[in-house]
């Protein structure tokens, strides 16, 4: 049994010589299926008598506060549209494995995409806090020999929260397709040792991939996808919180 895992089909070239991905498609239908979906919760609110509607909208939009607060401190509660807008991407992109389309996490393009522009909202709020020259200065802290490795170790802060979250999405996905193909394989083998057409007929239902499979997927598909979006935007905070206090 040949399996194959690739990364993002193109779909067509625009114009000659742009390509338009499934990491491209995917990613415009969930931000235009996330923007339907504020617009749908937050339609006629009221400040009594309020809709199921209106209490899911306000449960998650406390919850989101919570959440950058408890990292950022209330001084930070600009911060929460974006916090939350990165973490609803992250898992709607992760789980739209489960509907058939391609994870744009899983395209190591989008997650480095998402980390360039917090490395960005990092730097802005360094400068922001110490002044241009302050950030430069900070390089040479302690002593300036280090002044090389601080710059490393700047520019590694974007690169290792891309991996870390494409890493992961991308390791369940390898590890639940080679899991299915060697149950499949079993599968063949174990009825095929009935003989005659009975042996062909069983070994051609995947009995043995009814359960397996499902478990996986609960852990790679929803768990590791709440989970490192979790992360991501944890990180987010915490890095531009210490950046505001330096």
């Amino acid at each position: 049994m040949n399996v194959e895992i690739n990364g993002a089909p193109i779909y067509f070239e625009l114009f000659g010589c742009i390509p338009i991905t499934a990491t491209m498609v995917v990613s415009w239908a969930i931000m235009i299926i996330l923007t339907g979906l504020c617009i749908w919760l937050t339609r006629d609110l009221k400040v009594q008598n309020v809709s199921k509607r209106q209490a899911v909208a306000e449960f998650l939009v406390k919850t989101a506060e919570k959440f950058v607060n408890t990292n950022m401190g209330p001084k930070f509660a600009h911060y929460v549209p974006f916090v939350a807008a990165l973490f609803c991407l992250s898992v709607f992109s992760s789980l739209s494995s489960l509907i058939g389309c391609f994870s744009p996490t899983a395209d190591l393009s989008t997650t480095l995409a998402w980390a360039i522009v917090v490395f960005i909202m990092i730097t802005a709020t360094k400068i922001r806090t110490g002044g241009l020259g302050g950030y430069l200065i900070g390089f040479t802290k302690p002593i300036p020999v280090l002044t090389p490795f601080n710059v490393i170790s700047e520019c590694a802060t974007p690169i290792s929260m891309a991996f870390r979250h494409f890493g992961n999405i991308v390791s369940g996905m390898v590890i639940s397709t080679l899991v299915y193909a060697a149950l499949t394989v079993a599968n063949q083998a174990l009825f095929g040792l009935l003989p005659g057409l009975l042996g062909d007929f069983l070994g051609s239902i995947p009995f043995l991939t009814v359960g397996v499979p499902a478990f996986l997927s609960l852990y790679f598909d929803w768990f590791s996808s709440f989970m490192q979006a979790f992360i991501f935007c944890m990180l987010t905070t915490l890095y531009i919180a210490n950046a505001a206090e330096e």
